[in-house]
């Protein structure tokens, strides 16, 4: 069983008159051992409850590169069809640069067809669109000079402005559940990103991927990474009702603890903690998570 890392999303309620809480947050994560800080996207209020202020990932995800020196950085997940696929490419490459190859690159293709709607992207293309982006991505990060020829993006002798800093670009993971997005990762990818799995789920959800894949074994190479919402005993936090929270309703370290090796056992190596609570609750919550979870894990 290979150990599993945890990291911690910091999309969370920060308030408008503390600009450096979330600074904060990251400097508390990397100290107190996580692996990874994640942040996610919308671009409208609405959707979940623990959404918060709704802060761009990947400047949010740039202002933690300059406070942080060791965390990796995840978005979680950012949706590939809003963006041109040489911006999301310059972007991405940009950020895996000034954090030194500490970005890792999670797309979806969303699901917010107001999003969609507000920014004049036909939701019916958000698939063909996230293809064409990351195929154009894969291309100027692995070639000087680049040329592509996809449905939405057209390259000839290209050469992206900033060169990302691990070679042929930041690891990039998939997020979703249906079978386009498994066939997806096995294409595109180098990890599969989950929502709220049990180990169950997730032995059904490795096995399809094997499934889809031309060759079984390509389903092996991949990072098998989740999130998972925890509100961890003491600190209350809002988890939507259609997700099951790690270690259960009524968490202790424990049942947490339980959840998080059934999930390693089944295959999980990368799970970042979604901690649905107000932004004073955040540090504490992680510091629980640090002093009570980790060193079971180990």
């Amino acid at each position: 069983m290979s150990p599993l890392h945890l990291g911690v999303s910091l999309q969370q309620r920060w308030s408008p008159d503390d600009a450096s809480a979330a600074l904060r947050a990251a400097r508390h994560a990397e100290d107190l051992g996580f692996d990874h800080a994640a942040a996610g996207q919308r671009l409208l209020e609405g959707g979940y409850a623990v959404d918060g202020y709704l802060s761009d990932p990947l400047v949010l995800l740039s202002a933690l590169a300059g406070a942080t020196t060791r965390l990796r950085l995840l978005t979680s997940v950012l949706v590939a069809p809003y963006y041109p696929a040489v911006l999301l490419a310059s972007q991405a490459a940009t950020l895996d640069f000034v954090s030194g190859g500490r970005f890792i690159l999670c797309v979806a293709v969303g699901w917010k067809t107001d999003d969609f709607d507000a920014i004049g992207v036909p939701f019916r293309e958000r698939g063909a669109r996230t293809d064409d982006s990351l195929a154009a991505a894969k291309a100027l990060w692995t070639q000087r000079p680049a040329d592509f020829d996809g449905p939405f993006t057209t390259l000839r002798d290209a050469r992206l402005g900033m060169p990302p800093a691990t070679p042929g670009g930041p690891p990039v993971w998939v997020g979703g559940h249906s079978d386009a997005a498994l066939r997806r990762a096995l294409r595109f990818g180098d990890g599969w990103y989950a929502s709220s799995l049990t180990a169950d789920e997730l032995v059904d959800m490795r096995r399809r991927l094997s499934e889809v894949a031309s060759d079984p074994e390509d389903a092996d190479r991949l990072t098998i990474a989740s999130v998972q919402f925890l509100s961890p005993p003491g600190f209350p936090g809002e988890v939507p009702s259609e997700r099951r929270p790690l270690g259960g309703r009524k968490p202790s370290a424990a049942s947490v603890v339980d959840d998080l090796g059934r999930l390693a056992e089944a295959g999980l190596t990368v799970c970042t903690l979604w901690l649905p609570s107000m932004e004073g609750g955040v540090e504490k919550a992680m510091h629980w998570i640090a002093a009570e979870v980790m060193p079971q894990l180990t």
